[in-house]
């Protein structure tokens, strides 16, 4: 039996939401597909829809701190980066995922990738360019 990630189980980016792609569950093995596997595949699809929306704008919430964090830093000469707090906040992170039940390694790379952001961010700003 071969499996198919789509965006619902990979956790990957490789189509745009509302795309319509990986949305034929069965492509290829017949156009006949249970009503109740469609249903539930479209309820589980709305509850990933709405964990990805909130997952954005509590994103952009977060960005909204970190941005004023950018402007505290600049006005006191700061430096945009502090090491000794993202290794404080790897391994909160890293905790928080093993509790639930979220591979800490994947955990770890999202908030490297975020915290690299927030850095270019307050760059930025120290440049006054932001």
């Amino acid at each position: 039996m071969t499996t198919r990630h789509t965006s619902d189980d990979s956790g990957t980016a490789g189509t745009a939401p509302g795309s319509g792609a990986g949305d034929a569950p069965g492509a290829g093995a017949g156009d006949a597909v249970d009503p109740a596997v469609r249903a539930e595949l479209s309820r589980l699809r709305d509850s990933i829809d709405n964990i990805d929306a909130a997952v954005v704008h509590m994103l952009a919430e977060r960005f909204k701190c970190t941005q004023q964090v950018g402007h505290l830093k600049a006005n006191h000469q700061l430096p945009p980066a502090d090491p000794a707090r993202e290794a404080r906040q790897i391994a909160r992170l890293r905790e928080l995922a093993e509790n639930a039940k979220l591979d800490p390694a994947f955990a770890e790379k999202f908030l490297n990738f975020i915290i690299a952001e927030v850095i270019r961010h307050h760059e930025s700003i120290a440049d006054g360019t932001r």
